[in-house]
C-alpha cells in the first residue's frame, strides 16, 4: 500500500524509537546497488540515509554502484545472492533487464527491495518485495498540469523535454507523465537524449532551444538536466519557463532566482533509509515490506524550496 507523507513521517519516528535509541551490533547483511556512478551527486543523500539506517539498525551494509552498465548490475545483483545476504537494495531502471536476477534473489530467502526506480509494471513485472521512492508517471503529470496552468500553455504549443537515459523506467514515466499532461491539452512535446556529463548535455539543451525558437517550456527530466537546464536557456538566448526534478544546490539556487519555476523532490534521502530499514525489520521480525511513497507533496517552487536547503548542503 502507499503511505502518506503523515503516515511516513510517523513510520520514521517508529522506526527510530523501535529498536533502541543507539546503534546495535551488525547482524544482517545487505547490499545496496545504485545504478550509476559515485559522481551523481543525487545519490549522496540516498547513500547517508542507507547508511544511518544501516547504524541504527544493525545492518552490515555494502553499497555498490553499476554505473549505468546493466550487466554490471546484474552481476552485483547474482554477486549479492551468492554471498548469502540477507537483503537487496535496488534500483530498478530497467523494466526487464533485471527481471531473471532479482527473482532468483527473492528465491533463495532473500529480501529485495527497489528503491529510486521501479519496473514500469510495479510488482506485476518484477519479483522485488516492495518499492520505496516516487510515482514517476503522477510526478510528470502534476509538473506538467501545473506548467500548463502557470503560464498558459496552449493547444499548438511545442515544449522540450531533454531525457538523460530515453530507455530508463524513470525517464520513460516522468517524461510519459508530462506528455500524458500536454496531449490532453493539443501540446506537442519534442524530446531528445540529453545524457550523463552535466557539460555535453547543457550544450545539447542549449543548442536545440536556439535551432527552434518555437519551444514554450523546458522540462528537465532527471538530475542532470534539471541541474543545467537554467544555464542552457541563458546560453540559447531565450526566455521560457523551466520545471524539472530532483534536488541538487544548482537546482534549488535556479529555484530561488526564480530561473527555474520549480523542482518535483522524490525525498533521496527516505530512498536509502527505508529500504535498509525494511530489510532489517523484515530479518529481525519478520515483518512485511511495504511500498512507500516519497514524493507525497513534492512540489516545490521558491515559497517552498528553502526548507531543503539545509537538508541538500550537508550532502554535497
Amino acid at each position: 500500500m502507499k503511505l502518506t507523507r503523515l503516515r511516513t513521517a510517523a513510520l520514521a519516528a517508529g522506526l527510530a524509537t523501535l529498536l533502541t535509541s543507539t546503534a546495535l551490533a551488525a547482524d544482517v547483511k545487505a547490499t545496496m546497488i545504485i545504478y550509476l556512478d559515485p559522481s551523481v551527486q543525487f545519490f549522496n543523500p540516498v547513500v547517508k540515509g542507507a547508511q544511518d539506517a544501516a547504524a541504527q539498525f544493525g545492518v552490515d551494509l555494502d553499497v555498490q554502484y553499476a554505473n549505468n552498465d546493466p550487466v554490471r548490475q546484474n552481476d552485483l545483483i547474482e554477486s549479492a545472492t551468492a554471498s548469502g545476504v540477507d537483503g537487496i537494495a535496488v534500483a530498478i531502471s530497467s523494466s526487464d533487464a533485471f527481471d531473471e536476477s532479482i527473482c532468483a534473489a527473492v528465491k533463495a530467502g532473500i529480501i529485495v527491495i527497489g528503491f529510486n526506480n521501479d519496473d514500469l509494471d510495479g510488482a506485476k513485472g518484477n519479483c522485488r518485495q516492495a518499492y520505496v521512492g516516487m510515482d514517476e508517471l503522477a510526478s510528470g503529470y502534476e509538473l506538467g498540469n501545473r506548467m500548463i496552468k502557470e503560464f498558459g500553455l496552449k493547444s499548438g504549443d511545442v515544449v522540450f523535454n531533454p531525457r538523460e537515459i530515453p530507455e530508463a523506467s524513470f525517464a520513460v514515466a516522468r517524461g510519459g507523465g508530462i506528455e500524458k499532461a500536454m496531449t490532453e491539452n493539443g501540446i506537442k512535446v519534442e524530446t531528445v537524449r540529453a545524457g550523463l556529463d552535466p557539460a555535453e548535455a547543457q550544450n545539447i539543451i542549449a543548442q536545440f532551444l536556439i535551432a527552434n525558437p518555437n519551444v514554450k517550456a523546458l522540462f528537465g527530466t532527471g538530475s542532470v538536466t534539471s541541474t543545467v537546464g537554467a544555464g542552457a536557456i541563458k546560453d540559447a538566448g531565450v526566455d521560457i519557463p523551466f520545471g524539472g526534478f530532483d534536488l541538487a544546490v544548482e537546482i534549488v539556487t535556479a529555484v530561488e532566482s526564480g530561473a527555474m519555476y520549480a523542482t518535483m523532490d522524490q525525498q533521496p534521502y527516505l530512498q536509502g533509509y527505508y529500504p535498509i530499514a525494511q530489510i532489517a525489520l523484515a530479518k529481525k521480525y519478520g515483518l512485511t515490506p511495504t511500498d512507500i511513497d516519497t514524493g507525497q507533496g513534492a512540489f516545490l517552487d521558491k515559497s517552498r524550496i528553502g526548507s531543503v536547503k539545509p537538508l541538500i548542503g550537508s550532502y554535497r
